[in-house]
């Protein structure tokens, strides 16, 4: 299953490009993030392997996340021309993705996030959800990018929204 999602954040690409690889951030702005953790390598860089364990209701999914690609390496002083690509493999019990991020600049002042994503289930009853319900992947990661964006533009966190 393959999907797209894009989203304009009212910020210079380079801040935006900092918060996402920021990893202090992701609870603020990643729903369900119970703990995100460099198992090999610098939490963001290229080839660190992360332990990710997310929790939905009263299901807990732990994962391994791996960046795959990062470029520029050095998210400080961007060229106007250059695209900010993030890629990272993720693999738990039964599934597989990869998640493909560029962030491109609209104008100075604002940013371009568009995000390819990929799934593959080896699990029967994911195959058969992903297959029948495949918006719900969908809805989710734009979820995803508009928490990150009222996070980025106004600070909000989505660990408030519980309290």
């Amino acid at each position: 299953m393959k999907y797209s999602n894009s989203i304009e954040i009212d910020l210079p690409r380079e801040k935006v490009a900092q918060l996402l690889a920021d990893p202090e951030h992701i609870p603020k702005w990643l729903r369900g993030v119970v703990l995100h953790e460099p198992v090999s390598g610098i939490h963001g860089q290229l080839g660190t392997k992360s332990r990710v364990v997310m929790q939905s209701g009263k299901r807990t999914m732990e994962c391994t996340e791996t960046i795959t690609r990062r470029d520029p390496a050095d998210l400080h002083e961007i060229p106007e021309e250059i695209v900010v690509h993030f890629d990272r493999e993720i693999v738990g019990a039964g599934m597989w993705s990869v998640v493909r991020d560029r962030l491109t600049e609209a104008d100075p002042e604002t940013t371009l996030w568009e995000q390819e994503s990929e799934y593959r289930f080896s699990n029967l009853l994911m195959r058969l959800v992903a297959r029948l319900m495949p918006s719900t992947f969908h809805k989710q990661s734009q979820q995803h990018m508009e928490d990150f964006k009222a996070f980025a533009e106004r600070g909000k966190d989505v660990r408030e929204e519980n309290d």
